[in-house]
């Protein structure tokens, strides 16, 4: 189950920010954010080298798309494709986040097994529910901080949305100009829990699988920042990324 939080704060020069923990199996390998592919020019992101897609990316418009599961549905299945695919079917030329949410919601939800979609501009989010059937649904997140889990947005049923929201809600946003990360990047490391490993954000590495890496991101009128840490916030260093064929959103 991967973590990715919203903060959304119209009016301010970052008025977009997204944090994010990847949780996976630890024996799948993968590579950091870059330009993987050459029929995708100007999307950068995270490249699953099992299935060739992402579980995160930006194009250079300044949109942002993460995919996560939903609950029971790890792992590929036969017949299906990889829910990695998705991310850069969404931000293949998109200029905003409405229109990538909008190419999203004309797929076959089928195609894939369930899964859960983010997709952000400095505009603001919108989440995207695929259940397996019919066509995915697309929710617009509201102003202020959002949660999503393999559960829907802020559902107080996951237990990590549950321990969590509250702290982000509560922590002093971050400041990219000012070069201050600090405080999410501290709750992104969390990984005690009171009633159960689930409520852990940063999973520990047991039975080979658990948090692999970290990511936080802003979007504004000045371009776009990702930080990303290739491991669990707290035990890998933040590392800026190259955004090169970004432009100015």
């Amino acid at each position: 189950m991967c973590t990715v939080i919203l903060l959304h704060r119209p009016g301010h020069a970052w008025p977009a920010i997204v944090a994010a923990n990847r949780d996976e199996r630890l024996d799948r390998a993968w590579d950091p954010p870059e330009t993987w592919w050459p029929d995708h020019p100007g999307i950068v992101g995270g490249r699953d080298r099992t299935a060739g897609g992402t579980w995160m990316a930006l194009n250079r418009a300044g949109v942002l798309a993460a995919v996560l599961n939903r609950p029971g549905s790890l792992g590929p299945a036969p017949g299906k494709r990889s829910r990695g695919e998705l991310p850069l079917i969404a931000l293949a030329d998109a200029p905003s986040a409405a229109v990538a949410a909008r190419r999203l919601t004309a797929l076959r939800a089928d195609e894939w097994r369930p899964f859960n979609l983010v997709v952000v501009d400095r505009s603001g989010g919108v989440f995207l529910r695929g259940t397996g059937a019919g066509r995915p649904e697309a929710v617009p997140l509201p102003a202020g901080v959002s949660m999503v889990t393999a559960h829907d947005p802020n559902d107080l049923a996951s237990p990590r949305t549950r321990r969590h929201l509250p702290r982000f809600r509560a922590a002093p946003p971050p400041e990219p100009d000012l070069e201050d990360w600090a405080a999410w990047e501290a709750l992104l490391a969390d990984d005690g829990y009171e009633a159960g490993m689930a409520e852990a954000l940063r999973v520990p590495p047991v039975g080979g699988f658990g948090t692999v890496s970290t990511s936080l991101v802003a979007l504004g009128k000045q371009g776009a920042i990702w930080r990303f840490a290739a491991g669990p916030a707290g035990a890998a260093p933040f590392r800026t990324v190259a955004l090169k064929q970004s432009v100015p959103v």
